[in-house]
């Protein structure tokens, strides 16, 4: 009887912690808006720098979308959701692909004028954003994130 006893109280101590902490006024995290500006941290290394100028480039083509970054990061996960989130939002994708190598360079230059980019590999970066297949592309981003 005495355990029965001590594990309600523990339950209940448990409960009112729960609750003194704030635990009934759970709220999730406002998601962030793509179109706000985000300073660059001091990235370490080359795998820190393409992070940033992912979510950069996120950021951009989010914004132009009126869309948020999380979106964007499900609709670019696959040729089908690309194809998909094109028709929910009345754009081709053509249209798409113009917007993405938008925010690729727009997150080359953030990183380059953050110096978190050589101007020399800044300008193969767009280059590359310019003339390689989006598909090529995300294929390559998923391949030096792997380094």
């Amino acid at each position: 009887m005495r355990a029965i006893a001590w594990s309600i109280a523990a339950v209940s101590v448990l409960v009112l912690a729960y609750l003194a902490l704030g635990g009934a006024s759970y709220a999730p995290t406002k998601v962030a808006d793509p179109c706000a500006p985000r300073d660059w941290r001091d990235p370490q290394g080359a795998q820190e720098v393409l992070q940033q100028i992912v979510l950069s480039a996120l950021d951009g083509a989010a914004c132009e979308l009126h869309v948020s970054r999380e979106d964007m990061v499900r609709a670019l996960a696959s040729e089908g959701t690309r194809a998909q989130f094109a028709r929910e939002h009345g754009i081709t994708s053509t249209e798409l692909e113009d917007v993405v190598r938008k925010g690729l360079l727009r997150s080359i230059d953030d990183a380059e004028n953050a110096d978190a980019l050589d101007s020399r590999l800044a300008g193969l970066l767009r280059g590359a954003v310019e003339r390689v297949p989006l598909d090529q592309l995300f294929e390559l981003v998923d391949r030096l994130g792997a380094f």
